[in-house]
């Protein structure tokens, strides 16, 4: 089954919105469509991805065969064009799978987002001949992708990156080394930023290195708070070389090209912080109705209601914050960049704090494995770090709203 929903899915009448004024409707109720294909990820979810994450998380590794069966419901292209063979959903349709998936382990939702955004690339930039070889795997997910931006020395200032792409007779040789690699070692090819012409983001060209590339290596297993069941090393590349039509798009767009992915990107990790926040409320409300204490159960006492109702009003805020966020991206909105980074922001803090009120109300037992709450608790932690930190996104807002002033 593949879900199939159009650009403009997601309409809202809003009256006195200034949104509205400049022409954008806003709706974010749910059409049959978008509610089938959240159905449909969260059904997955929970019959092929909850019953073994806390196994997938202590082998350090999720099943490829997983993947495979992901792509088989249209998820390993959500928002590749319909032409390329993808899904062709909007990018708030893209947030609702990630939503679904995330209720049933943010790190495997998580590593989509990742893979879907080097597809996205692909789909939009990559010359023919490097499409017609890297796309149509990439959609059946037998060729899974990482993303290769963060460098030991430029976190934050990504523009800054030091890995170099130098031209040969045969193509491009690439030298240098990348951080937090999410999929490395474990994916099949690895989108690439690299400097080949000089400094500052006009210097940077995206390339496509698939693995086993001579003079690719990667460092060892890092060992992380969360995100346990995604393998995450350093991937070094020591005189690699790869042919010229590797090349993603134009020399010199790289950094371009990475920054517009990053926005989808921000959303995802929002959505996988809604999703889990959501899962671990759900846990928190089943437990709090069995729980008794001082001869009631806990959800009789009015002092809790009121933490859950606390609750229930920040993740429902967020949910229409992120929404709206991803509204304005699919209409290609002058201010989308912004909202895609304050949704970021808002939300997987939220999240945190969310999953961080549930594990108190389950007490003890929150602390412990069984219950899945403190796994949410620290796949969450990252969500403010990855993607852009959350004071980088602070102060992309802080710069949108002071330009011209």
């Amino acid at each position: 089954m593949r879900p199939h929903c159009g650009a403009g899915a997601v309409m809202l009448q809003a009256g006195g919105d200034p949104a509205v004024a400049q022409g954008h409707k806003m709706d974010f109720t749910p059409t049959e469509e978008q509610t089938a294909i959240f159905d449909m990820a969260r059904e997955f979810g929970a019959e092929r991805i909850a019953p073994h994450a806390r196994a997938w998380e202590a082998e350090g590794t999720i099943p490829k065969e997983l993947w495979r069966e992901l792509a088989g419901l249209g998820f390993g292209g959500l928002y590749v064009s319909e032409g390329a063979g993808g899904s062709g959903l909007s990018r708030l349709d893209a947030t609702l799978v990630f939503e679904a998936l995330a209720m049933a382990c943010p790190s495997v939702s998580a590593f989509l987002s990742i893979h879907n955004m080097c597809a996205a690339m692909l789909d939009r930039h990559a010359a023919d001949d490097l499409k017609e070889r890297f796309l149509p795997q990439a959609l059946s997910m037998d060729c899974l992708f990482s993303y290769c931006l963060t460098e030991p020395g430029s976190g934050s200032d990504a523009a800054a990156l030091s890995t170099r792409a130098e031209r040969t007779n045969a193509g491009w040789r690439l030298v240098g080394t990348k951080a937090f690699i999410s999929g490395g070692g474990y994916s099949d090819a690895y989108i690439v930023m690299a400097r080949s012409g000089g400094d500052g983001p006009r210097g940077i060209s995206a390339f496509v290195v698939p693995d086993g590339a001579p003079g690719l290596s990667f460092g060892g297993l890092e060992d992380k708070m969360g995100w346990r069941s995604q393998p995450t090393r350093q991937v070094q590349f020591d005189g690699c070389d790869i042919p010229a039509g590797n090349l993603l798009g134009e020399e010199g767009r790289g950094f371009a090209y990475a920054m517009a992915g990053l926005d989808g990107g921000r959303l995802n990790i929002a959505a996988c912080s809604l999703g889990a926040a959501q899962a671990a409320l759900d846990a928190t409300l089943a437990y709090m109705g069995e729980r008794k204490a001082f001869g009631k159960t806990l959800t009789a006492l009015q002092a809790l209601q009121f933490r859950l109702a606390d609750m229930e009003i920040e993740l429902q805020a967020a949910r229409v914050f992120l929404r709206q966020a991803a509204s304005k991206l699919d209409q290609g909105a002058p201010d989308a960049t912004k909202h895609c980074a304050m949704a970021k922001k808002f939300v997987t803090e939220a999240g945190s704090r969310i999953a961080d009120q549930c594990l108190q109300l389950h007490g003890g037992y929150g602390y412990l494995a069984d219950y899945g709450i403190e796994k949410i608790v620290r796949d969450l932690r990252v969500h403010q770090i990855l993607e852009g930190t959350n004071e980088i996104m602070r102060l992309i807002v802080a710069r949108d709203m002071l330009a011209g002033h």
